[in-house]
């Protein structure tokens, strides 16, 4: 049993999650013993969460640092970074970091200067600038990580799977050999510590993890694929998982996102689009989807050597892809050729008299639209950096898109006028789409792990999602469809609860406050019919006052498998893996897994009282510690304040006892 929790930031107790997870019922077959050593960890970070390291020969004479072996200063994909992370080498030295971070946008190669590669090991996602001062400013996980260790879990427990997020998924394989090493990782843990491990993943990591799913089924016989989940894997924490991509990404490679740094929006732009990952995360239609290359082991020879890229009717009878409105809307210039931004010297230059043709011409995109090339082919022509990406949707094999998706690719560009000539390459050689593994911009099923949780911020306002009206390029309003809520700030709601048609067909919904509560707040709703191709929402009240979290719950539908998703008022996409609502639901799930005598599938959610000696505070109107069911005044030498001296009456683990 666990005892009094050390005092550290609530915020670190996403680690009971590791250390409590003992309640894996099986592992080839065998029944778990009830020993949490056997457990492993295993955190996927998000995009710009991993630190990269300079391998470079770089001289910067006006520079103090050293770019010879140093570790860059990334943003990280928990909040962006305060300004004395950056400070010391972007205002110092910025073509030098430019040159360690940005690639060769044809290849994915290195200036040749610098070669910058992902560190590795807890080391890598603990701080993202190592540094008496940068140091704590740019902290992710260190906290959570000395928290586990001061619970005695072992370093080998805690593992880390650092990636390069710059790169494209094919090309983590094909240089760093990714998905090979994180097989390799899941195997040495089963080996080492005799249990299957949790897998935890945050934003773009959730799509390295889908990439990977795919991938190892080309590496597996496919009737040991299942089986190897089974014994590799026990639960999948997807948070904040954009499975529809985001529109944030578009605005990035459009017009460039600083995420906090000291660089103007135009630089910024130049080094996002000289990733391949920029177009990972695009918005993609919820209706089109890829052959599956897994069943090539199938074909008996007969298929077709690359993908069909193609869509269901649903695409075309309905609006905006699945999506609440167009995702871009701008306006191109009628003269062919002519750029968006020319010169002085160009405009002296220009013949005029072509603008008879008329007015610049308003065209509006889908997600589909953005996700299968068009809107950059619409706009190759009059703004350069978009060849760029072009060439990374094109760069590898060709796609056969099917004669309805090429039918409305080419209606889309019915409205240009007699003068512009935009030339859409139906059949052109696509990186993405053609992806021997998967198509990554293409929605995904439900994976086939034992229990996952679908965990995501709603009710924040998201570009695109907030309203039926979004801006566009030139300032002008599109029309949409509204939906439920909004997304996390930073991912649509529509992206983020794609994974609601994963539950089946009766579906348990359970909304309580965030808070400690007593249960007079919580509303259940049981056995609540749902259809995988409609979104479910609660029917319940709320109080505008109150953040709630929201849990869709199925333990039905798949024999011997559990789904849930959880909403989370206010959650930030940024910040929810710091979040202590989220931490403290998390310890509790897997707490209740291990518990031999436990008569529910999901833990109780009657009520929420304080689990740790940080949870108790000083009540300053009732003068005396708050909770007092739990909580009692208790000085310790060393004390500073009134709310430091109140500490639980029991120890963590009797307390645990009330969520049976």
């Amino acid at each position: 049993m666990i005892g009094r929790a050390p005092r550290l930031p609530f915020a670190t107790s996403i680690a009971v999650a590791v250390l409590l997870a003992a309640g894996l019922r099986t592992v080839c077959g065998a029944e778990f013993d009830g020993d949490y050593s056997k457990l492993s960890g295993i955190i996927i970070p998000g995009f710009a969460s991993t630190q990269l390291r300079a391998w470079s020969l770089l001289d910067c004479p006006y520079s103090p640092l050293d770019f010879r072996f140093s570790t860059l200063s990334t943003w990280s994909g928990s909040t962006p970074p305060s300004l004395p992370v950056v400070v010391l080498q972007l205002l110092s030295a910025v073509d030098c970091w430019l040159k360690c971070m940005m690639l060769d946008p044809y290849n994915q190669t290195d200036n040749a200067e610098c070669k910058s590669r992902p560190d590795s090991g807890l080391s890598a996602i603990t701080e993202l600038d190592p540094g008496y001062i940068t140091g704590p400013l740019s902290s992710i996980w260190k906290e959570w990580i000395k928290w586990c260790i001061q619970f005695g879990i072992e370093a080998n427990a805690i593992i880390a799977v650092p990636y390069d997020w710059r790169l494209s998924p094919s090309m983590l394989e094909e240089r760093d050999l990714y998905f090979h090493n994180l097989k390799l990782t899941f195997e040495t843990a089963l080996k080492l510590r005799g249990g299957p491990s949790l897998v935890f993943g945050h934003s773009l990591g959730n799509l390295v993890f889908r990439y990977f799913l795919e991938w190892l089924k080309l590496e597996i016989a496919p009737k040991h694929y299942n089986q190897w989940l089974d014994d590799h894997i026990h639960a999948y924490f997807a948070v904040g998982a954009p499975l529809l991509g985001s529109p944030e990404t578009v605005k990035a490679t459009l017009f460039g996102n600083t995420f906090g740094f000291p660089v103007s929006e135009g630089t910024a732009r130049l080094m996002f689009n000289s990733f391949s990952s920029s177009l990972w995360m695009m918005p993609q239609s919820k209706y089109c989807t890829s052959d599956n290359p897994y069943w090539k082991h199938f074909s008996g020879g007969f298929r077709k050597k690359n993908q069909t890229y193609h869509c269901e009717e649903q695409e075309y009878r309905t609006n905006y892809s699945g999506w609440p409105t167009n995702l871009v809307n701008i306006e191109i210039p009628s003269i062919p050729g002519f750029d968006a931004y020319p010169s002085l010297q160009d405009m002296l230059e220009t013949n005029f008299s072509a603008l008879e043709c008329g007015l610049p011409t308003q065209l509006s995109f889908s997600a589909r639209e953005v996700a299968d090339g068009t809107l950059f082919r619409a706009i190759e022509d009059y703004d350069s950096d978009t060849k760029r990406l072009l060439y990374q949707l094109q760069k590898y094999v060709y796609p056969f898109i099917n004669a309805g998706s090429a039918h409305n690719t080419f209606t889309s560009m019915a409205a240009l006028p007699f003068c512009t000539t935009i030339w859409v390459a139906i059949g052109a050689p696509q990186s993405y789409h053609g992806d021997p593994v998967v198509n990554p911009l293409t929605p995904w099923d439900r994976p086939p792990i034992k229990n996952i949780f679908c965990i995501y911020g709603i009710d924040l306002k998201t570009e695109v999602y907030l309203s039926p009206l979004i801006p566009s390029w030139s300032g002008n309003l599109v029309e949409g469809n509204p939906g439920a809520t909004s997304g996390d700030e930073t991912v649509p709601y529509n992206s983020l609860s794609l994974c609601k048609s994963w539950l089946g067909s009766k579906v348990n919904i359970t909304r309580a406050p965030q808070a400690e509560h007593d249960g007079s707040d919580v509303q259940v709703e049981l056995n609540v019919d749902h259809l995988p191709e409609d979104d479910i929402i609660a029917n319940m009240t709320r109080s505008s006052r109150v953040k709630y979290i929201t849990y869709y719950e199925d333990s039905e539908s798949i024999p011997g498998k559990r789904t849930a998703v959880w909403e989370l008022d206010k959650a930030n996409h940024r910040n929810i893996v710091r979040s202590p609502v989220l931490m403290r639901e998390l310890w509790l799930q897997m707490w209740h897994d291990i518990r031999p005598d436990t008569t529910s599938k999901f833990v109780t959610k009657a009520k929420r009282g304080p689990l740790r000696d940080d949870d108790c505070y000083w009540d300053y109107g009732k003068a005396r510690c708050a909770w007092a069911e739990y909580c009692e005044y208790r000085y310790i030498f060393g004390d500073v304040h009134l709310g430091q001296s109140c500490r639980l009456k029991n120890s963590s683990a009797e307390t645990l006892l009330n969520y049976l």
